[in-house]
Formats: C-alpha cells, structure tokens, sequence
C-alpha cells in the first residue's frame, strides 16, 4: 500500500521561497505518475503540478508556471514541489498525490487520475 507524507510547509513572506517534500513508501516509486495539488479553505482541491515516472515530462498550472518546479528522485523515493515568489494567494494545504496514470495534461489535473494522497501539509504566505 502507497503511502505519502508531504513537510516542509510553512509561514513564508511575499517573495520568498519554500521547498515541500513528500516521502513515498510502499510500492516501486518510478511506477506511479506523481502530482502536487493545492486546496483553499471552502474550495475543492486544485492541481498544482504533476512529474511523469521518469522525471522527465513537467506540468504545470498556470497560477505556478514559472515560479515553481516540481521534481523527483526516484532514488530515494522522494518528491518535491520548489515554491518561488510566493504570493498570498498561494496560502493552501498542499497534498502530494501518486497515480498509476498516463501524463497528459489533461489527465494528470485530474484528481481523480490519483490513487493515493498524503495528509496535506499547510502553506501560508504573508503578505
């Protein structure tokens, strides 16, 4: 059984930075199509970024595009999300997500292309 525990969430200012990881146990990590989405208090879930098994296909939203990265190390089973010039609207709890999926955009956006979730890990950026 998948499991995935996001940190590295936090209290940043407008402008700065944060690294979330997310740590994948259970299954063969290089399998599963991996994606960070985001949730707003009292709005459903948002996609945010996804990475193909390999690492070597990104998506993006366009909200992120450009100042986050997402990326991988299949190595050691973990997953990132780099947040940049972050903005107040970027307060969410973000979850990390691993889907046994094939990586389109249009599928990886898709919440319901995600099998398994972690519990979420809070960002807050002050303005």
């Amino acid at each position: 059984q998948v499991q995935l525990v996001e940190s590295g969430g936090g209290l940043v200012q407008a402008g700065g930075s944060l690294r979330l990881s997310c740590t994948f146990t259970g299954r063969t990590f290089d399998l599963y199509t991996m994606g960070w989405f985001r949730q707003f208090i009292g709005k459903d879930r948002e996609f945010v970024a996804a990475i193909a098994r390999s690492g070597g296909t990104t998506y993006y939203a366009d909200p992120v595009q450009g100042r986050f990265t997402i990326s991988r190390d299949n190595a050691n089973n973990m997953l990132y999300l780099q947040m940049g010039s972050l903005k107040p609207e970027d307060t969410a709890v973000y979850y990390c997500a691993a889907g046994d999926t094939a990586t389109t955009l249009a599928i990886v956006r898709q919440t319901t292309s995600y099998d398994n979730w972690g519990q979420g890990t809070q960002v807050t950026v002050s303005s």
